[in-house]
């Protein structure tokens, strides 16, 4: 299982597929050279680094940012869809979805980089996939959107801009307090800046480059695994090393666990939903051909009862016993979160190709437009050491956060220790601002239009 095998699809099918598959790697393409001209304005602004070879240094370590981050991010923003329905759904259905959630992110991310605007991929990938999964509710019903991720992801990208300029604003006081070399806090000259300058500058490049990748790739694998679990769900709703004799194994130890604990404590709620779902997947695993569809949504509702033993705040289960069900817990979601490799090796090299063209508008924007005056050294040194920790943190919880909202909230957060917020310009920021505000209801209904307008055409 898991081969990337088309034999199952019919000719329409598969050229839906790949159709499919090149706009995820598109959009990811976009996302390159859309959001990583955040990682090296700086660079090129300052004249640390000659363009194309900082755009060359950027799109290597977003590349490997990619292969190292994980799939944490991705998999939460799977979770946003009802991808269990979506999976028993026929092609019209699927390709009127993937078809709204990707031309509706790529215009919109083609439109705000012409423009100049730095305006969150996140967001609108994001407000894409909720805009058609709304829609889907309504014409199918069935699970919806999941709400409760999407709060999470909108906390997440609502907060990281506060804490950006926040904090970008506290390190450029610092910095003022500890460095007494009056150079780095200078506008760029004509001339490259002193070498142990170019260094700061080069490594706080190389830092957002590496965590953008290790972000933002993931919403590109993410998407790839969308479309391939929607054509093709019987070889990719769950991870080729399933099978289904060892998850009937680690079952029996499961429920022999809970057994042992409600015969010492008495049953409790959350002993009986982990019951319910041993139940209930239990007869999948004996029939000949496994619905593998059916056994990835058992799973995740018995995945999300495990979890939820390691939060008991009412001493129902020790230490140990929870131990115990966080070990069961992750064996089970490597079943369903997961990306193949050549997943994440064609959406870190899509990423990072992309990153090595279109950087000039926003570069311009983030150097100059901002602030009424230049970008001095220290102000985009500070500015991005504060949106690498930022999306490093957000990687680290699993959660997605937008590059772009980080760093020129950082960069206005510079701006404003500098000479206070009338140092800012009010006419780019409104645009900012309102690519911010207008991202997700824009996209939520072009996704969603387009959902409905695809259905009616080809269904």
């Amino acid at each position: 299982m898991n081969a990337f095998d088309l034999s199952t699809l019919q000719v329409s099918g598969m050229i839906l597929l790949l159709f499919f598959l090149f706009l995820v790697l598109f959009f990811e393409f976009v996302n390159g050279f859309h959001d990583t001209a955040n990682a090296v304005a700086t660079v090129i602004y300052t004249k640390s680094l000659q363009p194309n070879l900082a755009v060359a240094y950027s799109g290597m370590l977003n590349l490997l940012g990619v292969i190292m981050g994980g799939t944490g991010v991705a998999m939460g923003m799977v979770k946003l869809l009802p991808m269990n329905d979506l999976m028993a759904m026929p092609f019209v259905e699927i390709g009127s979805f993937v078809g709204g959630v990707l031309i509706t992110a790529i215009a919109w991310n083609l439109g705000t980089w012409y423009f100049g605007i730095p305006c969150s991929s996140s967001h609108t990938m994001i407000g894409s996939m909720l805009g058609a999964g709304i829609a889907f509710f309504w014409v199918h019903g069935g699970e919806g959107v999941n709400w409760e991720k999407a709060s999470e992801v909108g906390l997440a990208l609502l907060f990281s801009p506060l804490f950006g300029c926040l904090a970008a604003m506290l390190l450029m006081f610092l910095a003022a307090k500890l460095i007494r070399n009056k150079e780095f806090f200078e506008a760029p000259t004509e001339r490259a800046p002193k070498w142990w300058i170019r260094s700061i500058l080069i490594a706080t490049c190389g830092f957002v480059s590496f965590f953008h990748g290790s972000n933002d790739g993931q919403k590109g694998i993410s998407l790839f695994m969308i479309v391939l679990m929607m054509f093709l769900p019987a070889q990719f709703a769950l991870h080729k090393s399933f099978d289904a004799a060892a998850l009937g194994k680690q079952l029996d130890e499961i429920q022999s666990l809970s057994v042992i604990i409600s015969e010492e404590k008495g049953t409790s709620e959350l002993y009986t939903k982990i019951n319910e779902g041993v139940e209930k997947l239990r007869p999948l695993l004996t029939v000949p051909t496994v619905d593998r569809v059916a056994v990835r949504k058992e799973l995740g509702g018995l995945v999300k009862s495990l979890g939820k033993v390691a939060a008991d705040e009412k001493g129902y289960y020790s230490d140990e016993d929870k131990a115990q069900f966080k070990g069961f817990e992750k064996k089970l979601k490597s079943y369903t979160d997961y990306a193949p490799w050549f997943v994440v090796i064609l959406i870190s090299l899509a990423l990072g190709i992309g990153t090595m063209i279109g950087w000039k508008r926003i570069v311009v924007t983030i150097g100059e437009k901002i602030g009424k005056t230049h970008l001095t050294y220290a102000q985009g040194a500070s500015a991005e050491i504060i949106a690498a920790i930022t999306i490093a943190l957000s990687t680290f919880f699993k959660a997605p956060v937008s590059t772009t909202h980080v760093l020129s909230s950082a960069v206005a957060g510079t701006m404003i220790a500098k000479n206070g917020t009338q140092n800012l310009q009010r006419s780019t920021l409104t645009n900012i601002l309102l690519a911010w505000v207008l991202t997700l209801p824009v996209t939520m209904l072009g996704a969603g239009g387009l959902f409905y307008l695809f259905r009616a055409v080809f269904g």
